[in-house]
C-alpha cells in the first residue's frame, strides 16, 4: 500500500485520531497523564515519513475523559505537548491538535463521527481540501467523520472491522511512503 498512488503531495492533508494510531490505547480507560502516554511502535516515524509528504498534520481525538471529570484540560495539554515535542525532535510536525472533550451521550458537534474538528481545522487553514485528505484512524467513528467530509481513509485495525474504510492496515508503520 503506498500512500503516493493517490497523488498525495504537498497540497494534501492528513488527519490523525490519536489512542490507537499515536499512542497505545489504554482499554477501558484514558491516557490522564505522561506515564501513561507510550507511543506505539514506529508511529513516531511514520509521522517523519508523513511530514515530508503531506502539507499539513492535524490530529482530531475524542477525549471524554475530561467531560467525566477525569482529567483536566490542562492534564491533556501536557500530554499533547509532550507527544508535538517528541515527534518535532524526531523531525515530524504536527500542525495543529484538536480534541473534544464532550461525552459522547451529548452528540456534540465536534466529537467524531460528527465533522466539528475537521471543519475547524479547515478554518483554521482555509486551504484545508477534504478531496485531498486522508483521515487514519482505529474506530468506526474516525472513518465515519472522514467519509462524511469525503476524505480517503485508512483503518488501523486490530481485530476490529470497519466495511466504510478505503484501506486497512495494521498501524501507521504499515503504510508505504
Amino acid at each position: 500500500m503506498d500512500i503516493k498512488d493517490l497523488g498525495v503531495d504537498k497540497t494534501w492533508t492528513l488527519f490523525l485520531d490519536r489512542d490507537g494510531v499515536i499512542n497505545e490505547k489504554l482499554e477501558n480507560d484514558y491516557v490522564k497523564n505522561l506515564a501513561e502516554f507510550k507511543f506505539i511502535k514506529g508511529a513516531k516515524e511514520a509521522i517523519v515519513a508523513f511530514s515530508k509528504i503531506f502539507g499539513r498534520i492535524v490530529v482530531v481525538t475524542n477525549q471524554q475523559g475530561i467531560g467525566k471529570g477525569i482529567m483536566s484540560h490542562e492534564e491533556l495539554k501536557i500530554v499533547h505537548d509532550y507527544m508535538q515535542e517528541e515527534i518535532e525532535k524526531a523531525g515530524g510536525k504536527l500542525d495543529q491538535i484538536y480534541y473534544c472533550p464532550e461525552l459522547a451521550a451529548a452528540n456534540a458537534p465536534c466529537r467524531k463521527p460528527n465533522i466539528g474538528m475537521a471543519e475547524q481545522a479547515q478554518k483554521d487553514f482555509p486551504e484545508i481540501d477534504f478531496e485531498k485528505s486522508i483521515m487514519i484512524g482505529d474506530s468506526v467513528s474516525d472513518i465515519e467523520m472522514g467519509v462524511k467530509t469525503g476524505m480517503f481513509t485508512v483503518f488501523i485495525s486490530s481485530g476490529k472491522k470497519s466495511e466504510l474504510a478505503d484501506w486497512k492496515v495494521g498501524s501507521l508503520s504499515d503504510l508505504k511512503f
